[in-house]
């Protein structure tokens, strides 16, 4: 009798980034092509938080073939466009020049004018956040399935800047968009929250957890961490222009709250390998990332805001084929060891 191949567990930590969300989507589509992989949990922030609960309903219904479908089905949605495979032709100089060219157009210097001058706000009874429409056709007694895998989603309390991680039932159209609430764009979502029995303003999840790795070190869960990446940890060029000065600042505090549990993961790795911290005390860790700083660091900031089919699609496909890599050159390591150095990291 032929020997059952042995299932690699993993645990996801998916980031928020706007529509980069899309390089995600395409990391995920890869990654669920694998029988041999599942997840036993998600975390997730904005961005993060969508996809992970596109996967999670998909799943609920039809395993993996369902989470890729959903997962197709949401970008669709955020995209505005039926086909994605066919919105390719809109980008025939490659997506960084699309990105250049979206960045400078009059439209986008408008908005951004009419954005630095007033607040989400001011717009009084004709304000809507784009979200709610895709979040309220989520199917969330299959998001707040307590099957594998299961769901943590981040946001941030305006009132004491804590975070707040939703999970389970807690987890509602409201939840999430609050983990995606940027503020200079969307009204906080206001939420009951049963930790402090008061009704909380929320923002955006990636200011204190981008997303929180914290959720997945329960004993239960698989020792295994993939995070998917979409904010460069580093830039080579020097930001020059308001718009490059202010997209920089968010990303290097987007990652800050990641860098800061990594950081402590590494601490605490050290001590279990020195024999300082027995083995039984504290739950050890493997961490692996999925990235393309290389293309995210040619994008610009109007690309996370607005929404555009052909920088959509060629996300999925850089994400797919990151994924695809990951796969080639550490998927051997799943189980076993870290493929991040993360001594090597902070060094």
């Amino acid at each position: 009798m032929a020997n059952t191949p042995r299932k690699l567990r993993i645990n996801l930590a998916l980031q928020g980034g706007g529509a980069h969300g899309a390089f995600t989507w395409g990391v995920l589509d890869r990654l669920l092509q694998e029988d041999d992989i599942e997840i036993g949990a998600i975390s997730g922030t904005s961005a993060g938080a969508l996809n992970g609960a596109a996967l999670k309903a998909g799943w609920v219904k039809n395993g993996a073939q369902g989470a890729r479908d959903n997962l197709d089905w949401l970008w669709t949605q955020v995209s505005g466009v039926e086909d994605l495979a066919q919105a390719a032709w809109m980008a025939p100089f490659g997506v960084e020049a699309l990105s250049r060219a979206m960045e400078y157009s009059w439209p986008v210097a408008m908005a951004d004018a009419v954005s630095n001058l007033t607040s989400p706000y001011s717009y009084g009874p004709f304000y809507r956040n784009p979200l709610k429409d895709i979040v309220a056709k989520f199917d969330f007694d299959r998001v707040c399935n307590k099957v594998e895998p299961h769901l943590h989603i981040c946001a941030t309390r305006v009132r004491n800047g804590k975070i707040k991680v939703f999970s389970g039932d807690e987890i509602s159209a409201d939840a999430i968009m609050a983990s995606a609430c940027l503020p200079t764009l969307f009204q906080a979502v206001e939420i009951y929250d049963p930790q402090t029995d008061r009704v909380e303003p929320f923002w955006d999840g990636g200011y204190t957890g981008n997303p929180a790795l914290f959720p997945l070190f329960d004993d239960a869960l698989p020792a295994d961490i993939v995070i998917i990446n979409i904010n460069p940890l580093e830039r080579e060029d020097l930001p020059v222009t308001p718009k490059q000065i202010q997209n920089r600042i968010n990303e290097i505090s987007f990652n800050s709250s990641l860098l800061r549990e990594l950081r402590a993961i590494d601490f605490v790795q050290r001590l279990l390998d020195e024999g300082r911290l027995p083995e039984d005390r504290m739950h050890r860790v493997r961490v692996h990332m999925i990235a393309d700083d290389a293309l995210m660091a040619q994008l610009s900031v109007v690309t996370k805001s607005v929404p555009n089919a052909a920088v959509i699609a060629e996300l999925k496909q850089a994400g797919y084929a990151a994924a695809e890599r990951f796969l080639s050159d550490h998927k051997d390591q799943i189980g076993k060891e870290s493929s991040v150095n993360l001594r090597e990291m902070f060094a």
